[in-house]
């Protein structure tokens, strides 16, 4: 993503990030993590990674232009060089030191689905706001989200990802929310939390970055999250008890939810711009969010029906059959909300639903459920891809199995008939959303 000028020199530099120049003091305007995006004026981040290391590319960094780098100091010779301990842990104090600077109202957002679609839905109430592209919400995402932020900017909205306790907190010295919203708490990542108890607790560290005159928005009906605070806390949700509440959903033609939202004894008709009768809730979170902020009810209302999806995120492709493309990722309750919106459009249905990762001791249990409720959804096939764990038995007979997503076509083209609805969703990890461009690109033939 771009990055804004910043105005640092490569001494200030060390000094933010504890670390030790070697050579001269340049004048830094941004900062990057991939060398083939270095140039005059950025500041390389050399990190360490799962398919290369940054350290590898300090060279060609520097040949793109990049006036420095900072690096752990591996054998490293390219001059100027900020030597330090942790190159990921000096990208999070770069991104804090730049926080501590700006004075824009801040939101971050966590929780186990909905992020991404909240973090959209609050920058159509936010116009102007600095938001972060596709999911940038990890470790090294969420810094090079606020690294992006300038002062003329409207404000900064940052999606929160967590695969574990301490994740967020240590996160907390670049975010310093003024909002925390946390979007619900399902199955996500138990894999590496352990237990419910210690997801709940995970999300919960990005309120604890929250001050007294912020503000906290979470689901109304979720006991996990009713916790002390000295902030405000605001809730939202179907129940009317909620601080902000959302009633009477239906889709349209396109699976866009229309509802009606009431906020302190004031009621609107909405219309969001995103799929899924779930999107009431995740548009419920970003109306409550926004007007934390200050901002008018009619205003937010009003750019929700505006926010489109990203790519691979209930994406309609219509030909000869339908192919509803969700296959961006997959847990329990997206396959579910997903699973239940597909309902609603005409045709003889087809699910082609690929692994839900990273589930841990739950993984079978929440698979064969998954099974069950295409079936009891009146699905006409189920195409369970990959290592489903018992999805395709707990089916029964609208069930096939396929080993990968090249069989998954192989079985489709002899299943599918002109007018049918295919819905393909799964974790990143089972590689459907080929398959789902492949069936679009087909239908459209």
């Amino acid at each position: 993503m771009a990055m804004t000028a910043l105005g640092w020199t490569a001494a200030e530099v060390a000094t933010i990030v504890a670390g030790r120049l070697v050579g001269e003091s340049r004048l830094i305007d941004r900062v990057v993590v991939d060398s083939r995006r270095a140039v005059p004026g950025a500041l390389f981040v050399a990190l360490p990674g799962t398919r290369t290391d940054g350290h590898l590319h300090a060279s060609e960094a520097v040949e793109r232009g990049g006036v420095a780098l900072v690096a752990a100091g591996r054998g490293v010779s390219v001059e100027p060089r900020i030597e330090v301990g942790d190159p990921l842990t000096a990208l999070r104090d770069l991104a804090a030191a730049h926080r501590a600077n700006l004075d824009l109202p801040t939101v971050g957002i966590t929780g186990s689905t909905g992020k991404t679609s909240t973090k959209a839905l609050l920058a159509a109430a936010l116009p102007g706001a600095v938001v972060a592209p596709r999911s940038y919400n990890n470790e090294i995402g969420v810094p090079l989200t606020v690294l992006a932020a300038h002062g003329d900017a409207t404000g900064l909205v940052l999606e929160v990802g967590s695969r574990g306790r301490g994740h967020i907190r240590w996160l907390l010295p670049a975010v310093r929310p003024d909002v925390a919203v946390i979007t619900n708490l399902g199955l996500v990542h138990l894999e590496t939390f352990g237990t419910e108890a210690d997801l709940a607790d995970a999300k919960w560290e990005l309120a604890e970055g929250v001050g007294p005159d912020g503000t906290v928005v979470v689901p109304v009906d979720e006991p996990r999250l009713r916790r002390a605070h000295p902030g405000r806390v605001v809730t939202f949700g179907a129940s009317a008890r909620a601080d902000v509440a959302y009633s009477s959903v239906r889709l349209d033609e396109e699976l866009r939810p229309r509802f009606r939202l009431h906020v302190g004894g004031e009621t609107r008709e909405v219309l969001v711009g995103l799929r899924g009768a779930h999107q009431a809730a995740n548009a419920a979170a970003a109306v409550a969010a926004a007007l934390a902020l200050g901002r008018e009810l009619d205003d937010v209302v009003g750019g929700l029906a505006e926010v489109t999806a990203p790519r691979w995120r209930m994406e309609l492709r219509r030909g000869r059959y339908l192919v509803v493309n969700d296959a961006y990722n997959a847990n329990p309750d997206s396959v579910a909300a997903a699973l239940e919106a597909v309902t609603h459009l005409p045709g003889r249905r087809i699910a082609v639903l690929g692994t839900m990762a990273e589930l841990g001791a739950v993984a079978e249990r929440e698979h064969r459920r998954i099974g069950a409720l295409a079936a009891e959804l009146g699905y006409r096939w189920l195409v369970a891809v990959g290592a489903t764990h018992g999805m395709a038995e707990a089916a029964g007979d609208i069930a096939v199995e396929a080993a990968d997503a090249d069989e998954a076509y192989t079985i489709l083209r002899g299943l599918l008939r002109p007018g049918d609805v295919v819905l393909v969703k799964g974790s990143r990890a089972a590689g459907l959303e080929g398959l789902a461009d492949r069936l679009a690109e087909e239908a459209d033939a």
